[in-house]
């Protein structure tokens, strides 16, 4: 049985993989959980499943590359209470490697960096009003260890994360004093429903490259994330953390 409710945590892109294991994290540490997700189908699954087990959730269809979509977001969240914290972690992934940035189209770079770069700027402008309320609001950005070290065929992706990162660091500075802390966490390579189509070569790159050497799982990420949204991360901000077993060290 779940704690009682300790706020409302948003989880963007929370239907399946990292998202769905950070929803159910939050909501067993006793908050109310939104699962943000742009497949109803996989929302409300998700939503339904966490209510089985005893917790507090509700599923919010949200296309987070579209303003109008996140501004009903912020609304429906605002109906069910303070808000504590957002995790955003919606974005693209599947399929978005294999060319050389010189052969990319316009026309991918633009969807990229519409879903991974914008959407969390439009997610957290839309909600902070909110997170400002509580005086102790947690933002979580979610972005990839790939924009530490750098891969080929994947610059338009690497782009989004970076503009994560940096995001995080100025959004930091402008709410530390209002009570807010904003934090990205950076993944190395999950094995998860979303990095099935991932190239075995670039799984092998990972697994010859990290100190702890076998397969990075979802479980694995979703205590920082737990920890960023806690009472002892409060004089933690604008930093990147790289969670992935050692490939990357800073």
């Amino acid at each position: 049985m779940a704690a009682p409710a300790t706020g409302t945590v948003v989880v963007t892109g929370a239907g399946r993989g990292l998202g769905e294991a950070m929803a159910r994290r939050a909501a067993e540490d006793g908050h109310r959980v939104v699962v943000a997700e742009l497949d109803p189908a996989r929302g409300a699954a998700t939503a339904a499943a966490l209510r089985a087990d005893g917790l507090d959730a509700h599923f919010v269809r949200c296309d987070v590359a579209d303003p109008a979509s996140v501004d009903a977001l912020a609304a429906a969240t605002a109906a069910l209470g303070p808000l504590h914290g957002l995790v955003n972690n919606a974005g693209l992934a599947n399929g978005v490697g294999g060319k050389e940035f010189h052969d990319l189209t316009v026309e991918e770079w633009d969807r990229l960096m519409t879903v991974n770069a914008r959407g969390p700027w439009l997610v957290a402008r839309a909600l902070l009003p909110q997170l400002l309320a509580t005086g102790t609001g947690r933002v979580v950005n979610l972005a990839s260890d790939a924009a530490l070290h750098g891969s080929p065929r994947l610059a338009h992706y690497i782009a989004s994360k970076g503009a994560v990162i940096a995001l995080t660091r100025a959004m930091a500075r402008e709410l530390g004093d209002k009570g807010v802390t904003v934090n990205a966490v950076a993944p190395g390579l999950t094995a998860c429903e979303a990095t099935e189509n991932v190239p075995a070569e670039r799984h092998e790159l990972y697994r010859l490259g990290r100190a702890v050497s076998r397969p990075q799982r979802p479980d694995d990420l979703i205590g920082l994330v737990a920890f960023l949204l806690g009472e002892e991360s409060r004089y933690l901000t604008g930093q990147v953390i790289a969670v992935n077993g050692g490939f990357t060290m800073h």
